[in-house]
């Protein structure tokens, strides 16, 4: 399975950042496998977004479910993050990645190679 993200490198504050992910070799809709959105922001770990089950069901950090929104296509095997009202704070490097398992937690089975947003003006 091969996930690859795509989205714009550089978004102004305020604005809303839109993630696209794109998976081959596998589907989306594989029963038990969640794929989630996770970043890493400069010399920091890795921060978990949230993930979009194999069934549509979303679960988002706390701390950014007021911001983060994750949705799919089906049909087009591709899974999308949207993050509005983007701070310098939000710069990192955005991770697709999947695992089986509901656990978001512990080591994925999948992951893209990442896409550097930065947030600035």
């Amino acid at each position: 399975v091969q996930l690859q993200e795509s989205g714009p490198g550089l978004v102004k504050p305020s604005q809303t950042l839109a993630l696209t992910c794109t998976v081959s070799g596998g589907s989306i809709t594989t029963k038990n496998y969640h794929w989630s959105w996770i970043r890493q922001p400069p010399g920091k770990g890795l921060e978990w977004i949230g993930y979009i089950t194999y069934s549509g069901s979303t679960y988002y950090s706390p701390t950014l479910k007021r911001r983060a929104s994750i949705s799919r296509d089906n049909a087009k095997n591709t899974v999308y993050l949207q993050m509005n009202s983007l701070k310098p704070e939000d710069t990192a490097v955005y991770y697709c990645a999947a695992k089986y398992g509901s656990d978001w937690s512990g080591s994925y089975d999948y992951w893209g190679q990442g896409t550097q947003v930065t947030v600035s003006s």
